[in-house]
């Protein structure tokens, strides 16, 4: 069954994508880098 998420900027605090996944498969939070834009440059984003 697959879950929306939002992905949080670790540096900002600020949510700026919406993601989905699966959570048979993924059960911890998933960590990736993205693009902040307040920030203007990559960044970790979290699932918050």
């Amino acid at each position: 069954m697959r879950v929306k998420i939002n992905l949080k900027c670790q540096s900002c605090g600020q949510v700026n994508y919406i993601s989905s996944k699966n959570k048979a498969t993924h059960s911890g939070k998933i960590v990736t880098k993205k693009y902040c834009p307040k920030e203007r440059r990559v960044t970790e984003h979290t699932e918050a």
